[in-house]
């Protein structure tokens, strides 16, 4: 069923079945509805679609020096390469035409690319403001309903044909391009279900099995109007957040391998092609990020402690157009810091300072532009 020189992932003999029953046209395929059963059989902690060996396989490999640090260190620390890859990979899967070079200019520049559509472009800042949401405030990195509707928001802004769909439950009949699959229709019936695959999600505690939980039941359930699987795939992230596992950027995933994979689960309510698709894609992000976090410095103590303090001055002088020198960081030093650490922090601010640019001043929730205007008035000022 694979087309000559078609880039797929390593299949397993299921995952093969599912494959080909997809592949067949849509009118050899029984049209089919959203089947209660199918989530009402999983029970969290007792029910498992990654076993126990392939967990334990998964957790080696997304293990990393941060373990024992802060929820959400891991992320931060590869930020900048993690907004790149993961905006990228997960545009792509929905068919932008972006580059990952055109990607990276997009979001440390600013730069727009050349010939592609707005909507394109869009797509790619959603992501990266839906990403930044969930790793520079470990309290977002939470599985609830808000969360969720929150990275909706984020994802879907400027790309609905209805701007109050936006961050809203659906309130009216979708659906699946290429699928014979009809979700559920009536909007009291989804805001119900949308509550109990998220209260579900929440109760599993390893945090694969509740990354794949979720890339399987919020797509399935299909609770928004559009943008389902983006949402899914950023939620997916949140336990490897929470855990200080590496993340999950979908670099490299073959675009129909996941199209197939998700028609499995909506039409046969079968995981094993994308249980295939995931397994790969998230040793595919071992090899990107557990390589890059090891030949990072090991985390300041002093600086994870005071990390909030630090992101508010820093922001506080760009914004307010200061100038970064030792009277203004004293000024502004936050009542949260110690007596006896307010000359060390000075000097960590002012260290910041010195090695701001475009590329990290994203930590500290500053724009590329804003930072432009600032370097132009205050370089050179600081003492």
């Amino acid at each position: 069923m694979q087309a000559v020189g078609e880039v797929y992932v390593p299949t397993s003999p299921e995952g093969a079945e599912i494959k080909a029953y997809v592949r067949q046209a849509r009118a050899q395929r029984p049209p089919v509805g959203y089947k209660l059963e199918f989530l009402e059989q999983y029970h969290p902690n007792h029910s498992e679609y990654l076993s126990l060996g392939l967990r334990d396989q998964l957790h080696a490999l997304g293990r990393s020096p941060a373990d024992q640090t802060p929820a959400g260190t891991f992320a931060r620390d590869i930020l900048n390469r993690l907004l790149i890859d993961l905006s990228w990979a997960s545009s792509q899967l929905e068919g932008n035409t972006y580059s990952r070079l055109d990607t990276e200019r997009l979001i440390e520049f600013g730069q727009a690319a050349e010939g592609k559509g707005a909507l394109e472009t869009q797509m790619i800042l959603n992501h990266k403001q839906a990403i930044e949401y969930l790793v520079l405030d470990p309290a977002h990195a939470q599985l609830n309903p808000d969360t969720i509707i929150a990275l909706h928001a984020f994802l879907s802004d400027g790309l609905m044909a209805d701007p109050a769909a936006v961050g809203r439950i659906r309130r009216r009949a979708v659906e699946i391009g290429g699928s014979v699959y009809l979700p559920v229709a009536l909007p009291q019936r989804l805001e119900e279900l949308f509550g109990i695959v998220v209260q579900m999600a929440a109760e599993i505690q390893d945090p694969f099995e509740q990354a794949f939980f979720l890339m399987v039941h919020l797509p399935y359930l299909q609770p928004f109007e559009d943008v389902n699987k983006r949402v899914s795939r950023l939620a997916a992230n949140i336990p490897f957040i929470r855990h200080n596992l590496c993340p999950l950027s979908f670099i490299d995933v073959p675009q129909q391998a996941y199209v197939d994979a998700m028609i499995g689960v909506y039409e046969l309510n079968r995981i094993e092609l994308l249980r295939d698709v995931f397994v790969w894609a998230y040793e595919r992000s071992c090899q990107q990020y557990v390589a890059v976090k090891q030949n990072l410095v090991p985390p300041d103590i002093f600086r994870l402690r005071y990390r909030q303090a630090l992101t508010e001055v820093v922001a506080a002088i760009v914004k307010n157009d200061e100038a970064a020198n030792q009277a203004v960081v004293s000024a502004k030093i936050p009542s949260a810091v110690a007596g006896a650490d307010k000359d060390h922090f000075i000097q960590l601010v002012l260290e910041e300072f010195a090695a701001l640019h475009p590329g990290n001043a994203v930590r500290f929730g500053i724009r590329p532009l804003e930072l432009a205007a600032w370097k132009e008035k205050h370089i050179g000022t600081q003492l």
